[in-house]
């Protein structure tokens, strides 16, 4: 479901929306799979309303439109999964149990991760704040709100995301996960803001050789593109990426203002241009002989 795309309309409220959508191509051609974690736009009723910001603060963390920027993998013969429900509501690019304490009305169990540099930020897997700084709630939660929101929804994403790896590789005999988000510009390089970031964990999540391919294509188009500078990969790529076991992970960051108004989060007549891009992309991994990475 697309939200409305006046900065003052909010989004559409769902009691529970189900948790990805998973689009697969009429033929699974090429040992490759797309994935959009944060493109989710389905905000549950009660979520919004424990919220204090109004709903365009909440969407600032959102990866607007990326499910629909790699939307051609399917007719190109790859699946593209992408989560329904928002980033900021539940982050399927961390650890299941990444809780800052300091949400919560009572103690968490000594099991969860409440130390890591992303709960510090206020960016765990319920995140505290949205991409601003701003606080999302305006009350502390419980422990049984968080661990509700990981069973019905991290857990079928990463379900269904593991499945499809497994799939592909039981296949294949490889698999390539393309994991894509889109990226603010970064302050530190204003001056010369990259267009695509790809991530591959400083070259231990993919094949150098499968990283150089898509760089290459987005170069030749044009596009400023560098590697693991400043997103060298989340809990997805370093989770998945494991080209050892024949299963390589790259995430790929697209400039937000390439395509969208970050402000209003509404997409701009360029997008179209950029679609089509990145369409050729795919278009190219689908015709790529994949066997190297067997």
């Amino acid at each position: 479901m697309d939200l409305p795309l006046t900065p003052d309309a909010g989004p559409p409220l769902q009691d529970e929306p189900q948790p990805y959508g998973l689009i697969r191509p009429a033929t699974h051609r090429v040992p490759v799979i797309f994935a959009s974690p944060h493109s989710g736009r389905a905000y549950p009723a009660d979520f919004v309303a424990a919220a204090r910001l109004d709903p365009v603060a909440l969407r600032k963390s959102e990866d607007g439109f990326v499910d629909e920027l790699f939307g051609a993998a399917p007719a190109e013969g790859m699946p593209l999964l992408a989560a329904t429900f928002p980033r900021v509501f539940c982050d399927v690019n961390r650890e299941p149990w990444e809780l800052d304490p300091g949400m919560f009305d009572g103690p968490l169990p000594p099991w969860v991760n409440t130390a890591s540099p992303r709960v510090g930020a206020g960016l765990g897997t319920i995140a505290r704040v949205v991409a601003t700084g701003e606080a999302v709630y305006r009350r502390q939660l419980s422990f049984c709100e968080a661990e509700d929101r990981i069973r019905r929804y991290w857990q079928p994403y990463h379900a269904a995301l593991a499945a499809l790896i497994a799939e592909t590789r039981a296949e294949f005999g490889t698999c390539l996960l393309i994991d894509c988000h889109s990226m603010p510009t970064h302050p530190a390089q204003a001056a010369n803001p990259p267009d695509f970031v790809l991530g591959d964990a400083h070259g231990t999540a993919c094949a150098p050789r499968a990283t150089r391919l898509v760089e290459e294509a987005l170069a030749g188009m044009g596009y400023r593109v560098r590697r693991n500078d400043p997103y060298a990969g989340g809990y997805v790529t370093r989770h998945y990426g494991r080209p050892r076991e024949g299963v390589h992970a790259l995430q790929i960051e697209v400039a937000r203002p390439l395509y969208m108004d970050e402000a209003r989060i509404e997409r701009l007549p360029r997008m179209a241009a950029l679609q089509a891009d990145i369409t050729r992309l795919i278009a190219g991994l689908a015709a790529t002989d994949w066997r190297f990475l067997g």
